[in-house]
């Protein structure tokens, strides 16, 4: 299994998410427990290009201090959505024997939706563990309804939907 960890960075990551608290910690424990338990944690940077505030060299563009990529963790830059316009990305995952991918990050209803559905159409197993995607508010939804709709009905099909609980013992025993 791989800990894909989507868009956690400086520019993206305020309290205004939706269920900031809970988002956070569930993340960071995940980034935690797959280190500890020896599974592969692979980051990915959105560059939303020059003078945005949020590209290369601008500090938006870091991954948060507190799951920040350690020596020997993967990181790759991607400027779409998908994390699979990543062309290095797609051909690192395409040369791995396990076809797991337990996604995280931001944001539910742009870069982790586009990414589990195009993980599903590659034919990856997508786990998502409750509580560890988010988004803002938007004018037509809530954050909380924008993630609760994508999470309970447009994913529904896609993804191994698990408690938090079973996520880190699935990172733990590296097995469903």
């Amino acid at each position: 299994m791989i800990l894909l960890v989507i868009d956690m960075q400086k520019g993206l990551v305020n309290e205004d998410l939706y269920a900031f608290d809970t988002f956070i910690e569930r993340t960071t424990q995940l980034v935690d427990v797959a280190r500890k338990y020896s599974v592969e944690v692979v980051f990915i940077q959105h560059d939303a290009g020059l003078n945005s505030g949020m590209t290369v060299g601008d500090e938006a563009f870091e991954i948060i201090d507190r799951i920040a990529p350690i020596e020997g963790e993967k990181v790759f830059v991607k400027t779409i959505n998908s994390c699979f316009g990543n062309k290095d990305l797609k051909m690192y995952l395409k040369k791995q024997t396990d076809r797991r991918l337990m996604i995280i990050g931001l944001q539910t209803n742009y870069c982790i939706d586009a990414t589990v559905k195009s993980a599903f159409e590659r034919g990856y197993e997508v786990i998502i563990p409750e509580g560890t995607n988010s988004t803002f508010d938007n004018d037509y939804m809530s954050g909380e309804t924008t993630v609760r709709y994508y999470n309970e009905d447009v994913w529904e099909d896609l993804v191994n939907d698990v408690t938090f609980e079973e996520s880190l013992i699935l990172l733990k025993n590296d097995k469903l």
